[in-house]
């Protein structure tokens, strides 16, 4: 069968010696830019897919076989599927035990399921070792080398030898594995993608702050002191003149505010000789 690249990116890490093999099922777009960057990092790749002849568009060097033949050639098993379609796995139960079955999946909204998809996972095979991981990495953090994108990688999982397995492969990519725990952390981290902006908290509530304060503060000056001093009416001043005071200056704090940690840390390192 033939099969073309998708491309090629330089690899940021140089190994001395050939990786092992790892199987990934599902040959979507993640599951390809997932087996181009490890075949970059000298990995062995072996693609399982419903039609392994159908299959097209894969990196070179990679091979495809069915379901079961791909998962008999490594004890690493990349899971590039939705949880919908996990049904076929039970026909793979006896080959699956004892080996590592990376889930990679994420949902459509939060808390889409009782349970995560790596626990639901779990409970379809039990024999086999369940780890989250590679959810959080986009396919272009993985095509451009995690040079313009997140480079941390959350990692979860029962089994503290299998979980450090994949944390190494992880870090082999040149990303940084962050271990969160069991597979109870699986849910918390498949709901990292689908929320936008997470901490808006803090900076909402500091812009509000500053808002007030600095429109109260003109207003004291540029309303209720004319009026007092000299019975100068100046409320036109309310509805254009602060409000395009007061924001400007309140975007320039918050830009100043994101700085001075960098600045205060500069000029601890000059104060300590380490910059």
């Amino acid at each position: 069968m033939e099969k073309t690249s998708t491309g090629a990116f330089p690899s940021t890490m140089n190994s001395s010696e050939k990786q092992e093999t790892v199987c990934i099922f599902g040959t979507g777009d993640f599951g390809r830019s997932l087996a181009l960057r490890m075949l970059q990092c000298d990995y062995s790749i072996v693609f399982g897919s419903r039609n392994p002849q159908k299959s097209s568009l894969l990196p070179n060097g990679a091979a495809v076989l069915s379901y079961l033949e791909a998962a008999q050639k490594s004890d690493i098993i990349i899971l590039a599927v939705h949880r919908e379609h996990y049904d076929f796995l039970k026909e793979l139960t006896e080959v699956l035990k004892g080996k590592i079955l990376v889930d990679i999946s994420n949902n459509l909204k939060i808390d889409q399921y009782l349970e995560s998809n790596a626990e639901y996972l779990a409970q379809l095979l039990p024999g086999a070792h369940v780890v989250k991981a590679f959810n959080t990495i986009s396919a272009w953090a993985l095509q451009s080398g995690a040079l313009d994108a997140n480079r941390q990688g959350f990692v979860c999982g029962n089994d503290s030898k299998a979980k450090q397995r994949v944390m190494d492969v992880v870090r082999t990519l040149g990303l940084t594995p962050l271990d969160q725990g069991s597979l109870l952390a699986a849910k918390e981290i498949e709901n990292y993608p689908l929320q936008l902006f997470p901490m808006w908290k803090l900076p909402f509530y500091l812009s509000a702050i500053l808002c007030v304060f600095f429109f109260c503060y003109c207003v004291i000056r540029d309303v209720l002191y004319p009026y007092a001093n000299g019975n100068q009416d100046s409320t036109f001043r309310l509805a254009i003149s602060i409000p395009n005071r007061i924001f400007p200056i309140a975007a320039l704090t918050l830009l100043a505010l994101v700085y001075l940690p960098g600045v205060i840390a500069a000029i601890l390192q000059l104060y300590r000789g380490t910059k």
